[in-house]
């Protein structure tokens, strides 16, 4: 679904993607990796908010690299970005009517209010007056409305109390049952690993490994390497 291969992009000195090789199939793929390795650069660059130096991305073989990002977005691909960016100025319905597509396709109002009963009670409420889990939601149904074939979404369960991720992982994965095309990239391992059973792990600018969720989940010092994961407890002569 989504092919990308020798992605760079550079900002003034800086290289931040170095030649990304990565490919989305019909089965979501999470992207897990430490702060400051690239991932939302990566996010910015499929949805053509950041100039690409060299390489290509394909949409089902199309290349969109150098589209705009409207016309991306046309041509198939949801985000939801980090942090949610919602307006404080509209309501929950606003945000859902701004987007909502005039010949209504799988994806209505109607529908996120039934996927997420909670934005149908808050539907008369401003952005800044919904909780983090309420703005998450808006942010992803907003995504949804667009009838994308694929959506990247960047940082989800991001401050998102415990409950809040049990139910968006449960969403992700009816979205994964439907057919919907899913880059997930997170720093929460468990939502990485429950939602997709194929993770790649980024460092610096880099796809360093592709493997099954399960074999990164069994390898603890794996973990340690790329993620920074701790068990913990303090090293012997550490506090």
């Amino acid at each position: 679904m989504l092919d990308i291969a020798g992605l760079h992009v550079r900002f003034g000195e800086a290289h931040i993607l170095q030649g990304v090789d990565l490919a989305v199939g019909t089965a979501p793929l999470a992207l897990v990796g430490r702060n400051g390795m690239g991932k939302t650069t990566l996010c910015q660059a499929v949805m053509g908010m950041v100039p690409v130096a060299e390489g290509d991305i394909r949409l089902a073989g199309r290349s969109i690299a150098r589209l705009s990002s409207d016309r991306i977005a046309r041509a198939g691909i949801a985000l939801v970005p980090q942090g949610r960016r919602t307006f404080p100025s509209l309501t929950v319905h606003e945000h859902l009517r701004l987007v909502a597509p005039r010949k209504p396709g799988a994806w209505t109002i109607e529908r996120v209010y039934e996927t997420f009963p909670r934005l149908a009670e808050r539907r008369g409420n401003g952005g800044t007056q919904l909780s983090g889990g309420e703005q998450q939601m808006l942010a992803i149904a907003r995504a949804l409305l667009m009838d994308p074939r694929l959506v990247v979404m960047d940082e989800p369960s991001e401050g998102l109390a415990p409950v809040i991720v049990d139910h968006l992982i449960q969403v992700l994965k009816g979205l994964a049952a439907d057919g919907m095309g899913l880059l997930l990239v997170e720093q929460n391992l468990r939502v990485a690993t429950e939602v997709a059973d194929t993770v790649a792990i980024m460092v610096t600018g880099r796809i360093a490994a592709r493997m099954a969720s399960a074999d990164l989940l069994a390898d603890v010092d794996l973990q340690r390497r790329y993620l920074g994961v701790s068990t913990g407890h303090p090293e012997p002569g550490h506090r």
